[in-house]
């Protein structure tokens, strides 16, 4: 009896203890760690300012999809250098690639979060719609798309200007040329190439005002054969020097077995590469921008609402690999100037008078065009020749 009575007493006092101890609220996040033997030591309430969950440092899992292999070079390729410079940040990241713009993308994007992923950038213009589709379907999650304009509270949009660098890449291409043509391939007519096509040409015709550029379409994000092809055709027409915004460098590698010159796009190594024809290449720094929008999601500072993450030279998530031996005197000088403008706004390279190729006035005098109109601009300007569509 003593005894049965001694166990009540404990039972009770057990019950009273507990409580009164404070209660553990369960992790609310959709997303798990799947790193074996993977321990948290940090962790927050801490929200952004879209009300998604700050999380820590040893809390993230990022994702990356990609629409081609990696490769050595090109665009694919620079978005894994971001990716590599999260993970020397401690940060633990996933990547697949080859993803085409099909509902594929929505599985590879599930697939990641199955895998504890709370962060995805896909970084592909095709791969918009179903990243959005994704992201209705976890709103704990937050997702990044390159290039496109689809926005939710846990889904933004982000890209380098990458056309203040080719301006600066056609300021050496204009003085280089001696036959005044120049030759661009590139991807699709959508503004994101348009852009590039039309602020390398507007670069090219500041010191050389007679100068054109020709386009040549691949039709394709990854299509190393027909990217050379191209480049052929260009160099035939009496090009000399080839610009290129594609996923190799087989444009650049056209042009060094023809003796003519090239700049490189999208990615650093250019001159290794093709180094009697490289002369500068316009490239991204996403080591820069994802290690900054990391950041924000740290911080409690990200947001979606704040319209396309457009960061340039000033904020060094664009810039130029440097100019080459191969550049014409004073190529540097020319190439400083006009940059130190860009950064400072004394230049503006929008401002008109802009006329398109076809001599319809676009843009008149004293005026500029804006951040909208330039994410949809679907016209050459003066010099380029070629089609949009």
């Amino acid at each position: 009896m003593k005894r049965i009575l001694i166990i009540v007493m404990v039972t009770l006092l057990m019950v009273s203890l507990m409580a009164c101890a404070p209660v553990e609220k369960p992790e609310t996040s959709n997303t798990s760690n799947t790193e074996s033997g993977d321990t948290k030591t940090d962790s927050n309430d801490k929200k952004t300012v879209s009300g998604l969950k700050a999380f820590t440092k040893d809390e993230l899992k990022v994702g990356f999809i990609y629409s081609s292999p990696i490769g050595s070079e090109g665009y694919i390729y620079v978005h894994n250098l971001g990716r590599l410079a999260l993970e020397e940040m401690g940060i633990k990241t996933l990547y697949l690639e080859n993803i085409p713009e099909t509902s594929e993308c929505e599985k590879a994007a599930r697939d990641l979060i199955q895998q504890g992923c709370n962060v995805i950038y896909a970084v592909s213009f095709g791969h918009m719609e179903y990243i959005a589709n994704v992201a209705d379907e976890y709103p704990d999650v937050y997702f990044n798309h390159c290039t496109g304009y689809i926005t939710k509270n846990n889904m933004s949009t982000y890209m380098g200007k990458i056309y203040q660098a080719q301006y600066l890449a056609g300021i050496a291409a204009g003085m280089r040329t001696a036959t005044g043509k120049i030759g661009f391939v590139t991807t699709f007519p959508i503004p994101e190439c348009v852009r590039q096509v039309n602020a390398y040409t507007l670069g090219a015709r500041s010191v050389n005002p007679t100068a054109t550029v020709e386009v040549k379409w691949t039709s394709s994000w990854y299509d190393p054969a027909t990217e050379k092809t191209a480049a052929t055709e260009l160099l035939n027409g009496g090009c000399d020097v080839i610009a290129a915004y594609c996923d190799t460098m087989n444009p650049q590698m056209a042009a060094a077995e023809r003796g003519a010159w090239a700049t490189g796009g999208t990615s650093p190594g250019g001159e290794a590469v093709v180094p009697n024809a490289f002369l500068t290449s316009a490239i991204f720094d996403y080591a820069t921008f994802y290690k900054q929008d990391i950041q924000e999601i740290m911080d409690g500072t990200w947001s979606s609402t704040g319209g396309f993450k457009w960061r340039g030279l000033d904020e060094h998530v664009v810039k130029l690999e440097g100019i080459s031996k191969n550049c014409a005197p004073g190529t540097k000088e020319a190439v400083d100037a006009a940059e130190k403008g860009i950064i400072d706004g004394s230049l503006d390279i929008w401002k008109g008078e802009l006329k398109d190729n076809t001599g319809v006035v676009k843009v008149k005098s004293g005026e500029t065009l804006t951040d909208e109109q330039l994410l949809a601009l679907d016209w050459f300007v003066e010099g380029v020749i070629g089609k949009v569509g």
